[in-house]
Formats: structure tokens, sequence, C-alpha cells
């Protein structure tokens, strides 16, 4: 068995379905590996580098999972960066593995030779290594999926194409070998419960509640609508949460920003407090004044809570776990008018939305592409697009 047949032997066992690629010297001896694992995991090809990390990126966006990509050394390296940085700042789990020159051109300035180690620096931050003998492995290769998906960024895996074709050799019972194991464990942290009780309080005491959700509110939406529901609150969506709540609820007022809706804009002018839940929505413009709300913040990752607004409290938690705790401490409102004028300001801008993507246009409205599409397309379609424009349409 030589080094690549051990790579996809091991992605394998991670339970890895695809791979998206692109060949090139620097992984020949993956390519002819996968030849002889008869395609398992399957080798997606794209047409170029950039598109390879893009389609682990979709991939790994709708479908929960960690995302593989590979590509050549050098020039092909260089081109995964555009979807590894997509990864890496919408906090999606992607492994990139890429090839490298022969460990004996290595600083004689061969051809297509790059510092891999240095270029990917910043974005595999996280994790980054080279492998340079067999005897790493599995170690590297387990570090990089599990790192990647228990802490929700880009990792990578630096194979010399010369190391790809050596025979394998597990790691020793020996000194200085590292062994290693499969499988990425579960674990759910939840806050303290003196800074639940403190949340609890600034939710309690506020009249106009207005939360913001984004993706790291997906697993939650049970717990997101009954903490809507006791706090009387609407709630607006950053695009990556887009899809955590439907819009059809009569509270949600839909996105939020500069491709966002009216009664989103509305609400957070007007709140008195605000709870954000799984979202990092960087353009502060669109939240409430500084002076206006009081906040709290819900989110997985200490390292980005305390971000975009002055928050009272930041809870550092799962976001459904968090929630579960929460709802016991809130006290329902019981004057509904905050509710209700959301909910009115919400079908208003439906009403207009409909109205407008009725508005003639040559050739063709777009808006009104997207509207006739909505009541033709199956229940579970997935459309995906681009920012910009055809995100607001």
């Amino acid at each position: 068995m030589k080094v690549s047949d051990y790579v996809l032997e091991r992605l394998r066992d991670w339970e890895v379905e695809y791979v998206f690629a692109y060949p090139g010297d620097g992984v020949n001896g993956l390519l002819a590996a996968w030849g002889r694992a008869e395609d398992r995991p399957r080798f997606v090809q794209a047409r170029h580098e950039e598109m390879a990390a893009f389609e682990a990126v979709g991939y790994a966006k709708f479908s929960g999972r960690t995302g593989v990509c590979a590509a050549t050394s050098g020039p092909g390296a260089i081109h995964l960066l555009n979807g590894l940085y997509d990864a890496k700042l919408d906090h999606v789990p992607l492994v990139a593995i890429v090839g490298q020159t022969d460990r004996s051109a290595m600083g004689g300035s061969s051809q297509q030779e790059v510092d891999l180690a240095a270029l990917y620096k910043d974005v595999a931050s996280e994790f980054c290594e080279v492998v340079t003998v067999p005897a790493q492995l599995p170690n590297v290769l387990d570090r990089a999926m599990r790192t990647a998906a228990t802490r929700r960024t880009v990792t990578a895996v630096i194979i010399p194409a010369d190391v790809q074709e050596l025979d394998y050799e597990p790691p020793a019972h020996a000194f200085k070998q590292v062994p290693s194991s499969l499988g990425t464990p579960r674990y759910t942290p939840v806050p303290a419960e003196e800074d639940l009780e403190k949340a609890a309080e600034i939710l309690n005491a506020g009249e106009k509640v207005a939360m913001l959700i984004g993706q790291g509110a997906r697993s939650a939406r049970p717990e997101v609508e009954r903490a809507a529901e006791l706090l009387g609150a609407g709630v607006a969506k950053a695009l990556l949460g887009k899809d955590a709540l439907p819009d059809t609820l009569p509270y949600v007022t839909g996105s939020i920003g500069l491709l966002g809706t009216r009664p989103s804009y509305e609400m957070m002018r007007d709140c008195d407090t605000l709870l954000v839940v799984g979202s990092s929505f960087p353009y502060t413009q669109f939240l409430p004044e500084f002076d206006q709300a009081r906040a709290v913040q819900i989110d997985v990752d200490p390292f980005m809570v305390g971000l975009r607004y002055p928050f009272e409290v930041n809870l550092v938690g799962d976001a459904g776990e968090t929630l579960r705790r929460l709802l016991p401490l809130l006290e329902p409102k019981a004057d509904g008018t905050w509710r209700k004028t959301i909910e009115d300001n919400a079908a208003r801008w439906w009403d207009v939305m409909e109205r407008r993507a009725e508005v003639s246009a040559d050739p063709v409205n777009p808006e009104h592409v997207v509207h006739a599409l909505d009541a033709l397309l199956p229940e579970n379609a997935i459309i995906a697009a681009d920012s910009g424009s055809a995100a607001n349409w």
C-alpha cells in the first residue's frame, strides 16, 4: 500500500463521500490511487482548482458535513485560495489536500515550487501540516478532519509528490511516533447559570424585542420560535441564516442589511432590546443605535462574541441548548402591540414585493422570474444564488 492509497482509505474511514479536485503532476500519486480504489471516495473533477474549492464549500454548506478538495502544487494550490477563504469566513469545515514538489527539490527553486506552508498560514491557520514521512499518517489527516469539523474552519494537508509514492508504514509504538484514532467527539457547550439569569433579566425588561438569527440558529428552530413567542419579538435573518426560519411565519421580517427588507430595518430602528442568535452579521449600521437597545448575544464560538454591537451579556454556547436553558427564565409579554406592528409591516412588505414582481420590464423583470418559480418548484428544492442583486431578488 502506497501513502496515496492509505490517504484515500483513511478518507473512506472518515466517511468522506466526495473529493472535489483538479488533476496535476503534484498529485499524480493520488490520481493513480483513485484508479486502484475504484473511485472511492468519488473524485469530482472541476474545470479549475478555484471551482473545486467552491464546490467543496457548497457541499459542506448544504450537507452539514466536512468538504474536501484537492489540487496540485504551486499554481493549483494557489487557485484553491478563493474557495478556501469563503469557507474560513463563513465558518464552514473544509479540508484541502495539496501536492508539493519532491522533497529532494525543495529549496532549489524547482518548477512551480511555492512555500505552501507560508501560503496557507492564514487561510488554514488552525491546522496546516506537511507530510514528509509515511508515519505522520494517519495523525495529520485525522487532525485535519477533526479540527475542520469541530472549529468550523479550513485545514490543509500538504503531501510532496514523492511521499505519495512511498510504501505506507504506520506509526510504531515508539518514541516520537504519533498514533491516531478516528472520530469527531460531540459536545454541547452551555453558558453559566449566572449569565443566563442576566440575559433573561435584560430580555424580560424590554418592551420592544427584536431578534436577529444566523446560520448558528439552524438546529434551534423550535427554540427560536418559542423565544420569539414569549418575547413578542420579530425575527430578522442574516443571509447565511435565511433557511433557519421560513419567511411565511408572520413575525419573520426576512433578510437584514443592504439587501434586507424594510420591516427588518423598521424593527431594528424602533426596538429597545436585541437578541442575536448564531450570527456575526457584520454591518453595524443596520443594527439599533448603540444607545438605543440593550442587547444579548448567543454564539457557540467565544472568539466571535462581543462583536458588532455593545452587548451587555454574551452567552457562549450551542444555540439550541442555550435557548432551552433560557426559555424557562423568560416571562411572556402582556402587551402584543409591538408584535402586531411587526406582523403588519411584514405583511405589507410581502404585498409590495408581489406587486413589484408584476411590473413589466424589457426584456424581463428578474423579480418576476423568482416569484413565478416560487410556485412551481418542488418543496425540497434548494436554490443557490451568488451575493449581490440575485440574492436580493
